[in-house]
């Protein structure tokens, strides 16, 4: 495996119940993943973010787990995982998967052997109280979970569990279970995966510092990091870092911690942006983030399987979010967030909806593409919490969306049948010949931006564009530079020509050569990459 193949990366992610469904139970499964991965490869995907896949209840969309080292039986087998892992192999795409080691379901042997005998070495694989204790640990579905104890009756004492209450927390202060951890590491990259996304990894120095203080308990990230390193040399570590952007670089360290870091500072200042149609806040917030180190970078995104979390905004800021993209209670979640898609968002604007996209794939750092985002996917508020984003992709205007053969009630998905997101309006085969569809334009700005590593393997600088409705970002590698232009905006607007001669190399729509020191026009939601102009010399 090549190291730093991450730096230019075009990163995608699935949620295989989802996705298509081959073995036609109604749901998505493994196989189907396997046969639409050159849609993904033609969009110019270069890593797949695959989703839990493990057996479990699926109570917390498979993150509540009974077994991370199998493969839930309505997926498919560990046969299959191989054949996508080969196959995205063949492809060139490298696949990631999910490391939950925070907590595991409450139907997990190791919690029903815990809850059944004091004397079990289980027993010390999660978190006890005769009575429940004050804890740093707040619920993270607030209005779901009032507290993060919750006590079982055949155990006769109380657990803990910092997300839903048939989650309860293991014990990472515990060398066994560290061991585990490890286990389960050791198994994924023997069967060739390129690396781990980590889940809620602000909560594990929660429980590791008990063990060892050092650096707040953040040591084991050093540990897990060298782990995976003399395994699978170039496997990742990409972490759901959920903090104060101050904090960032102790969880990058020198890049032997955290591999990737999915920036929720910059994803929330980017829908302030939107909200506003004004760049400035999204600009200034881009110079207040620590530069990566050399071996690590930022993963960014718009939108994914979770609600949009708000919290790195102030309060203030995360009202006009609100207000602007989820002024319904059924829009909001959590007090924090919004449990909308981005296309319903923005109103299904199509150029505003492309826009987003390339503003998000010109940021420093790697983009992370949410399936069926690439089509303007809608979502289903009739589902509870975060199921309001996780329907079936919609692939045709055929039976089921060309998702599943089974009759529509025996969907184990939600799917969106009516309105102007439903499948037979919003769909891949619509929209895959269609230049002006956003399939077209999404996968022409992801294609472009992966044969641009100057943006994710160069130095950036934001630039003074010149106009508050326009974001500049400067970035260049090799004696090669691009500058990307976007107009978050709905007016027609002119940006500051950065110094030298430029070429467009991908734009909304045509525009006129660039003139040297003349100021360069964007349509309302337009954007322009530009390429320094290179002179051959005899």
């Amino acid at each position: 495996m090549i190291p730093g193949w991450y730096r230019d990366a075009i990163i995608y992610q699935v949620d295989p119940r989802t996705f298509l469904d081959l073995s036609g139970d109604g749901s998505g499964d493994l196989a189907g993943v396997v046969d639409r991965l050159h849609h993904l490869r033609g969009l110019g995907v270069t890593c797949l973010w695959l989703l839990p896949f493990y057996p479990s209840p699926f109570r917390d969309g498979g993150y509540d787990i009974t077994d991370h080292l199998g493969v839930d039986p309505s997926l498919g087998t560990i046969s299959d995982m191989v054949q996508l892992i080969q196959t995205a192999d063949e492809l060139g795409i490298r696949v990631v998967v999910e490391l939950v080691v925070q907590h595991t379901s409450d139907r997990h042997p190791w919690f029903q052997q815990a809850r059944a005998d004091r004397d079990s070495p289980y027993r010390y694989y999660y978190v006890w109280a005769d009575e429940p204790e004050p804890s740093e640990i707040e619920p993270v579905f607030p209005g779901t979970e009032d507290s993060v104890w919750a006590r079982d009756a055949l155990a006769g004492q109380y657990y803990r569990h910092a997300f839903y209450s048939h989650e309860p927390d293991l014990n990472l202060a515990n060398p066994a279970v560290l061991r585990e951890v490890e286990k389960i590491v050791a198994f994924w990259l023997q069967m060739g995966v390129s690396g781990f996304r980590l889940d809620g990894a602000p909560y594990i120095p929660e429980r590791t510092k008990r063990l060892d203080a050092t650096d707040g308990g953040l040591w084991w990230f050093d540990e897990l990091n060298d782990f995976v390193t003399v395994r699978s040399p170039g496997a990742v570590l990409l972490g759901e870092v959920d903090v104060p952007v101050q904090q960032y670089a102790d969880y990058f360290a020198d890049g032997h911690r955290v591999t990737m870091l999915l920036n929720f500072w910059s994803n929330n200042h980017l829908f302030l942006a939107l909200a506003r149609q004004d760049a400035t806040s999204l600009a200034k917030a881009l110079r207040q983030q620590p530069p990566p180190p050399a071996r690590g970078q930022y993963a960014n995104w718009l939108r994914n399987n979770d609600e949009l979390d708000l919290e790195r905004l102030t309060d203030d800021e995360r009202e006009e979010v609100l207000a602007a993209f989820a002024p319904r209670e059924e829009h909001r979640i959590y007090g924090r967030g919004i449990r909308r898609r981005l296309a319903p968002m923005l109103d299904g604007d199509r150029d505003r909806i492309a826009m987003a996209h390339a503003l998000l794939l010109s940021l420093p750092g790697v983009p992370v593409l949410h399936y069926g985002e690439e089509i303007g996917m809608g979502d289903d508020l009739g589902q509870p919490e975060r199921e309001a984003v996780r329907t079936v992709m919609q692939w045709s205007a055929e039976h089921n969306a060309g998702f599943s053969p089974v009759p529509p009630d025996r969907l184990r998905m939600p799917l969106i049948a009516d309105g102007p997101f439903g499948y037979r309006e919003v769909n891949v085969y619509r929209q895959v010949l269609d230049q002006d569809a956003l399939l077209y334009r999404i996968g022409n700005l992801s294609r472009t931006r992966g044969g641009l590593p100057q943006i994710g393997s160069g130095e950036t600088a934001v630039l003074d564009s010149g106009c508050s409705a326009v974001l500049g970002v400067r970035h260049g590698s090799g004696g090669e530079t691009v500058v990307c232009l976007v107009n978050v905006s709905d007016a027609e607007v002119e940006a500051t020509q950065p110094d030298g001669e430029w070429v467009d190399v991908i734009a909304d729509r045509p525009y006129p050569p660039p003139e040297p020191g003349a100021p360069i026009p964007l349509r309302r939601y337009g954007y322009r990459w530009l390429r320094e102009k290179r002179h051959l010399v005899d």
